[in-house]
């Protein structure tokens, strides 16, 4: 069996309901156990996820970057770095803003960065726009941002049982089957 961690951070509850999409879409892969882990949970102690096979990293984006509290967990791992636990686990990420570009790619770098500070393997989205009519942005279209890195998705002020759309959400779906599918391939 694959083990793979959801681990992120949810401000105001959007990032969290990405995150749910991400867990449902590597859930449905055989083979594959797939947990959720918030960041506040792991800051005092990150080796509930030392035996995991990959991790998918999630933060909102705020003033162009992580949260706070997801970037305090990237710090807690220091000692994890110093001893190379995470090299070769395969790592994927996504974040959430309420500006369709909000800077979002910059988070996804960070998450990119420290994965490769880990050792760890990076795979993106691997999902193209899907716009039937060939129109990008629409809210129901996968990948509708244009991401490769990771999955970004749009949130307005609403409830996050509004917000991000269909289509942001049906992209995380994708990048939790994706990184379980690539899991399996080279950990399973």
């Amino acid at each position: 069996m694959v083990n793979i961690a959801i681990v992120y951070h949810s401000g105001y509850g959007h990032t969290e309901v990405q995150a749910q999409h991400v867990l449902e879409g590597a859930s449905s892969v055989d083979g594959v156990t797939a947990s959720l882990h918030k960041v506040e949970d792991l800051t005092n102690d990150t080796s509930a996820l030392d035996d995991m096979d990959g991790m998918i990293f999630g933060s909102p984006t705020y003033m162009g970057s992580a949260s706070a509290p997801f970037k305090a967990f990237m710090d807690a791992t220091a000692g994890t770095w110093m001893a190379q636990k995470w090299k070769d686990k395969v790592a994927g990420g996504f974040t959430n803003s309420h500006s369709l570009s909000g800077d979002k790619l910059n988070t996804l770098m960070q998450m990119i960065i420290f994965s490769m500070q880990h050792s760890m393997v990076w795979v993106g989205l691997g999902e193209t726009n899907h716009s039937p009519d060939g129109e990008p942005g629409k809210a129901d279209v996968v990948n509708r941002i244009g991401s490769f890195a990771g999955a970004m998705a749009q949130s307005e002020n609403d409830s996050p049982e509004v917000t991000p759309p269909s289509g942001d959400l049906e992209t995380a779906r994708l990048l939790g089957i994706r990184i379980a599918t690539m899991t399996k391939k080279l950990r399973g």
